[in-house]
């Protein structure tokens, strides 16, 4: 693929004669929507300006060198500027494709390189995932990380080492083994057979939001088949630019997932889910996939998606509450669902949904955005943050891993124990008239 990015990018299309890049007009609408450029208003930080570094790229008017580089790095992949943009412009699919560029000819070295290779050996890995969570559990039953904390030992690490280890979760003794049943049967007279990606961060530090999502899915009269052999979607490889790594992360689960009759392939989260539906984009050119992927991705839905979609049968309980609703950027942005998780959270009897002030804005997570990228996600992150408390929210509600981790954190600087939860489990306590987790 090495060979071929810049040629997918500027070359022209077959059908129009034009190339990805010539769809920017350069019209500015996707400045106030850039979460850099608000931080900066330096260009090169806006969608328009790294677009303008792609065209040198591709002319080769510009080289990959460190200074170019670093403004593709900064880019957090929010998607924010896809629904902004009145031309149409395909973001999404320049900045992942130039990032595959970068990840095949940019030699980053030294510390970079290492760290970033350390991410990609344990992230996307969940057994690898379950050592780590053995080693915080560990780590924060032993009084060891408050003592590192309280004495402030961390200053003394790179950056991007004490950010890994403030964004630690927390992990109970279960989740050192728990696991998920393979055929959870339908609760009333099952109406769909549908399938559960049970993700990887997911998995081992949210369980219970996959067990909540089992719960309401069933209550809902879904029988939920979890397929054995899932490993990661391939999401945070795609959008770091590891097209290769991504791809075969994809075949494997795609290959899980077809030995199931099912009516819809359920997700729940946000990132994992943006991914999951560009399967048949990503595969569009390769004739033995295409079809397949294509065929997978039609049956993707986010958890919320699906359950907004099919008619009620399980009774909500009142929950009084004040709820505000944190948007996964590629959630709204990427997904362009908004509607739905809101629909369901204000069918719950008593519960008061708030909205946060400039809530279309990333919250700095964005993948590996927050361990790579520390300080512009922190400068990002405390904006939201603020907008968040700004509300005076009983609890916040957000659909993604990395931006529950990410908000928690920061809202933790400020002295803020907001409880967080994610949306499947709130209407799980509804269901359950149980008080909210």
């Amino acid at each position: 693929m090495s060979e071929t990015v810049v040629a997918a990018v500027s070359a022209p299309s077959a059908s129009t004669g034009r190339s990805l890049l010539d769809d920017c007009v350069h019209c500015g609408f996707c400045l106030p929507a850039c979460p850099t450029y608000q931080s900066w208003g330096e260009e090169m930080d806006s969608p328009r300006g790294r677009i303008h570094l792609m065209r040198g790229l591709a002319d080769g008017t510009l080289t990959l060198d460190a200074g170019v580089v670093a403004h593709f790095d900064l880019c957090l992949g929010c998607m924010g500027c896809v629904p902004a943009c009145p031309s149409g412009v395909k973001y999404d699919v320049l900045i992942e494709e130039t990032r595959a560029r970068i990840e095949e000819r940019y030699d980053r070295g030294g510390f970079d390189a290492l760290y970033r290779s350390l991410l990609f050996a344990l992230l996307p890995y969940p057994r690898r995932l379950r050592v780590l969570a053995a080693f915080a559990f560990v780590y924060a039953r032993s009084g060891l990380q408050a003592l590192v904390r309280r004495t402030g030992a961390l200053r003394l690490l790179p950056r991007r080492l004490a950010q890994l280890e403030a964004l630690m979760p927390e992990v109970d003794g279960a989740a050192l083994t728990a696991g998920l049943p393979a055929v959870t049967p339908a609760a009333s007279p099952r109406r769909f057979r549908v399938g559960l990606v049970a993700g990887c961060v997911q998995r081992v530090f949210f369980r219970e939001v996959n067990e909540a999502t089992l719960r309401v899915l069933a209550a809902e009269g879904c029988e939920v088949v979890v397929p054995e052999g899932q490993g990661c979607c391939g999401a945070l490889s795609i959008h770091a630019g590891r097209a290769a790594e991504s791809k075969e992360m994809a075949k494997a689960l795609m290959e899980a997932f077809e030995r199931e009759r099912l009516d819809a392939i359920i997700v729940n989260a946000a990132g994992c889910g943006s991914s999951l539906k560009d399967y048949g984009r990503l595969f569009e050119k390769d004739p033995a996939w295409a079809a397949r992927a294509a065929a997978f991705s039609a049956k993707i839905r986010d958890v919320t998606e699906f359950l907004a979609s099919i008619p009620r049968v399980a009774t909500r309980h009142p929950i009084a509450a004040r709820i505000a609703f944190h948007d996964p950027c590629h959630l709204a942005h990427a997904q362009k669902i908004k509607d739905a998780p809101r629909a369901l959270l204000s069918e719950i009897p008593g519960l008061t949904l708030l909205e946060i002030p400039d809530g279309d804005q990333c919250c700095g997570s964005a993948g590996i955005y927050n361990l790579v990228a520390p300080e512009s996600s922190d400068e990002i992150g405390r904006r939201k943050a603020e907008n968040v408390l700004a509300t005076k929210p009983d609890l916040l509600a957000s659909a993604n891993p990395g931006c529950t981790l990410q908000l928690k954190r920061l809202l933790g600087e400020r002295g803020a124990t907001l409880p967080m939860a994610h949306p499947v489990e709130i209407l799980d306590a509804s269901f359950a008239g149980r008080t909210l987790p």
